[in-house]
C-alpha cells in the first residue's frame, strides 16, 4: 500500500513502530540542546507532535534519525532558543557522550598525541562548559557531528545549509572548544605558559 493511501490508524502504528523507539536518543539530543530537563521534555513532545503530523512525508528506507533530528533542531532554533532560559545543571548520567574532545584532539594523528594525553585530564564538566560557551550555530554543529555522529551531508540537511557551511562551523566550533580547554589547562598548571596552543586541523 502506498503511504498516501494509508489510514490514520495505519500511520499511527507505523509511527509507533519506527519513531517511538528513538525517544531516548532524541531526549538525549534535546537535553544537550536545551541544557534543561524540563525544556528538553517540552522540546521532545513538540518534536514528536510535529513528526507525527508530517509522517506521511517521511520516505521509508531513508534515515529516520536524521529526519527526526531535523525537526528537533528546527523546533529548538525556532522556539526554545529564543526563551534564553537559565540552564539547569545536568548530571553526568544525563549528559553522556561528552568524551568527544578526545576524538577531536586525536583527529588526523596516529597513536596518542601529547595533546590527547593532556586533554584526558580535563574533567567532562569543563568540556561541557566549553561546548556550552560556543555560539549556537557552532555548538549545534559540534553536537551533531561529534556527539550524535552525523555526517557532513546529514548535518547540512538537518541544519538546512550547505556542506561547506557545516565544515566551517564545525572547524570554528572545535577551535573554540580547544582554545577554552587549553586556557583551563594552563590555569590548572597542566601545561606551562611557554607551551603554544595549537588549533585543531
Amino acid at each position: 500500500m502506498a503511504i498516501e493511501d494509508e489510514s490514520l490508524d495505519q500511520r499511527r502504528q507505523r509511527f509507533e513502530a519506527t519513531a517511538l523507539p528513538m525517544l531516548a536518543t532524541l531526549y538525549s539530543g534535546a537535553l544537550r540542546m536545551t541544557r534543561n530537563p524540563t525544556d528538553a521534555e517540552d522540546l521532545l513532545q513538540e518534536t514528536y507532535l510535529k513528526a507525527f503530523a508530517a509522517f506521511h512525508q517521511f520516505e521509508p528506507g531513508t534515515n529516520l534519525k536524521a529526519w527526526l533530528y531535523r525537526i528537533l533542531t528546527n523546533t529548538y532554533i525556532n522556539d526554545y532558543r529564543r526563551r534564553h532560559r537559565e540552564p539547569e545543571m545536568v548530571s553526568g548520567d544525563e549528559g553522556d557522550g561528552f568524551s568527544l574532545f578526545e576524538r577531536i584532539a586525536s583527529e588526523g594523528s596516529e597513536g596518542v598525541s601529547p595533546e590527547e594525553v593532556l586533554l584526558r585530564q580535563i574533567p567532562e564538566d569543563e568540556v561541557r562548559a566549553a561546548l556550552d560557551s560556543l555560539p549556537d550555530q557552532f555548538r549545534m554543529a559540534v553536537l551533531l557531528a561529534d556527539v550524535e555522529g552525523f555526517s557532513y551531508k546529514e548535518i547540512a540537511e538537518i541544519m538546512d545549509t550547505s556542506i561547506g557551511t557545516v565544515m566551517s562551523r564545525l572547524h570554528r566550533g572545535r577551535r573554540g572548544m580547544q582554545r577554552s580547554l587549553w586556557e583551563f589547562a594552563k590555569k590548572r598548571g597542566l601545561v606551562g605558559d611557554h607551551e603554544e596552543w595549537k588549533a585543531p586541523r
